[in-house]
């Protein structure tokens, strides 16, 4: 689906990534997490031929993303964190761009609109934000792309809208589709997002999905401050402390809190090279 190799890029003379690597496979709801200013943003726009790399290659759907191929393009959905909608009803939004895509479900687009409470009877700038957002989430499920890119997808829509975000994508996703949220919301895209890749420091650090990090690691709130030396990673939260150790052949599997995860693995990436098995890390 994606592969992208030795990939270096700078935005002027400030380098951004160098040496990166990403491979993503068809068919899941990745979830793509990283700090302010990691690169999330532009990673996506580099896949989806929107910025160029310095160096490296790119295959997404089996094309160069920066020939953007119509067939390619056609085939892809990109949603920005922010856009603009032009002064028109969402008839005329959909004469319009509905075509770019040959595989577009106009049934599908009224569905979803309805699931997110939509009036399509106002011009789509009359709209507040969140509701800009749903009609374009919704556009892009409707456009039955193979591959969409959603940009934090949740970022201005209120909580039974998240939920609602939460439901739609996971009854839109099929063995054929595949889903890359960037989000820095990850209380929003629990139970939905996985796999799960972390950008950090100019390099994809992590890339794993969550039965693998299950098998490997345990998460456990202790009352009292576990000891360092048997935890990979420790946090101060309320009512005492996470701990993130290898877990051990004898022990049972715990759910994993992505908030933690990312917090571990942003700390000292070091640990987690399980995730790249090709190079080594946890055994």
């Amino acid at each position: 689906m994606i592969r992208m190799k030795n990939i270096r890029f700078h935005y002027g003379k400030k380098p951004l990534f160098a040496n990166m690597d990403l491979d993503i496979p068809k068919g899941n709801i990745y979830g793509l997490l990283g700090m302010n200013g990691a690169g999330k943003t532009t990673l996506l726009k580099l896949m989806s031929g929107q910025l160029f790399p310095l160096e490296g290659t790119s295959s997404v759907l089996g094309y160069d993303p920066v020939k953007r191929n119509p067939d390619m393009l056609a085939d892809l959905f990109h949603l920005p964190e922010e856009f603009l909608l032009p002064r028109m009803r969402a008839e005329e939004y959909l004469a319009i761009n509905a075509p770019f895509y040959p595989k577009f479900d106009h049934a599908a687009l009224h569905r979803y609109c309805m699931d997110f409470d939509l009036d399509l009877t106002q011009k789509l700038n009359e709209l507040s934000f969140g509701q800009k957002k749903k009609f374009l989430l919704s556009f892009g499920l409707a456009s039955n792309t193979g591959l969409l890119i959603l940009d934090e997808p949740t970022n201005g829509l209120d909580i039974p809208s998240k939920s609602q975000f939460r439901r739609t994508v996971a009854s839109a996703m099929t063995e054929d589709r595949t889903f890359i949220i960037s989000t820095h919301q990850v209380r929003d895209m629990e139970n939905l997002i996985d796999p799960i890749i972390i950008v950090h420091s100019g390099k994809v650090v992590f890339n794993s999905d969550l039965a693998t990090i299950a098998e490997k690691l345990t998460m456990q709130l202790e009352r009292t401050e576990p000891d360092t030396t048997n935890c990979i990673f420790t946090e101060k939260v309320p009512g005492g402390w996470m701990a993130v150790k290898e877990r051990q052949a004898d022990e049972e599997e715990t759910s994993i809190d992505l908030e933690t995860l990312f917090n571990a693995v942003v700390s000292n990436p070091a640990p987690f090279a399980f995730s790249f098995p090709q190079q080594g890390g946890l055994a």
